[in-house]
């Protein structure tokens, strides 16, 4: 099922109400996150990081970025296979290139293997109004078997 850019078979409208029906702990405790577009083979993620998200010093937490990765990877799965909500992370990686501020974070995810039972992804975090990167990720998620 390896394709190079895969085409998606839900909108990011889509993806935000099967989430909020899901997974509404997402934006009731962790609030700010919301999917922005999908595309062949990826997708863009949103993290609208305010207080809660900060860690002293004014710099958005580890955790919210490596939350904005991981819904990246689960949003890609979910757009490009269906509303399958039991795939699960099996393996996340992040790197964190510098200082991110409250505002705007994108979540650029690209799909670069998506097999049976397994899809590899990457996500790149910018801030919009420079385009820089705050952190990058790679992660693995694991698709339940077919019924």
């Amino acid at each position: 099922m390896h394709k190079a850019n895969p085409a998606p078979v839900m909108t990011a409208e889509d993806l935000n109400k099967f989430l909020s029906q899901v997974y509404p702990q997402l934006n009731d405790h962790l609030a700010g996150y919301s999917v922005t577009e999908v595309s062949p083979g990826g997708c863009t993620v949103r993290l609208h990081a305010t207080d809660r998200h900060l860690r002293p010093g004014g710099t958005v937490s580890g955790p919210s970025l490596f939350a904005l990765a991981d819904i990246g990877g689960y949003a890609c799965v979910l757009s490009h296979l269906g509303p399958e909500a039991l795939s699960v992370t099996t393996n996340l990686n992040i790197n964190f290139m510098r200082k991110a501020e409250a505002g705007m974070i994108d979540g650029h995810c690209r799909i670069l293997k998506l097999g049976k039972s397994l899809m590899v992804f990457d996500v790149e975090m910018t801030t919009p109004d420079n385009g820089l990167t705050v952190a990058h990720a790679t992660g693995t998620y694991s698709i339940p078997p077919q019924k």
